[in-house]
């Protein structure tokens, strides 16, 4: 009975795990878009690293700073739409794996928007003191280059 009952909190333990990574996930798109620099920082370890393919971040202070760069404020100031499909999560004991995809929508006319793109996030989290955080992401443009395939067969561990 006993071995029951470490499986089912185990099991109860990792769907915890994959619900709240997904939500910190999830909040990445309403934050970067309402221009709140801490609130999107904190979602990074104070080491965390953010790679868009052209910025590279190292740190919660450059994901800050990118929050409030002119060219993001630019885009607030648009209106648009960071929007991330659901993430395949992959939990290992206090580290995890997500893959996602995702399009940032921008208003280009009074009553519409345009997608200004499409990319795959592999993101890296690690537990912290107080929860999930980032220890790293990396984006890549669903371009035809190949490289957010790469992305997505390390995420979900298959070949390409």
């Amino acid at each position: 009975m006993s071995d029951t009952l470490e499986s089912l909190e185990r099991r109860l333990r990792t769907l915890e795990d994959e619900r709240d990574i997904a939500r910190l996930i999830a909040s990445y798109g309403p934050l970067v878009d309402a221009g709140n620099p801490d609130a999107v920082a904190a979602l990074w370890a104070v080491d965390g690293g953010y790679d868009t393919g052209d910025w590279k971040m190292s740190s919660r202070a450059d994901v800050a700073a990118m929050v409030r760069s002119e060219e993001h404020r630019g885009l607030i100031d648009r209106g648009c739409c960071h929007f991330f499909g659901p993430p395949a999560v992959t939990v290992d004991g206090d580290e995890a794996v997500v893959i996602c995809q995702s399009m940032l929508l921008v208003r280009r006319e009074s009553h519409g928007f345009n997608v200004a793109r499409a990319g795959v996030h592999l993101i890296r989290l690690q537990r912290g003191e107080s929860g999930w955080e980032i220890a790293s992401r990396t984006a890549r443009q669903l371009d035809g280059s190949g490289q957010a395939t790469e992305l997505i067969a390390t995420g979900l561990g298959g070949t390409r």
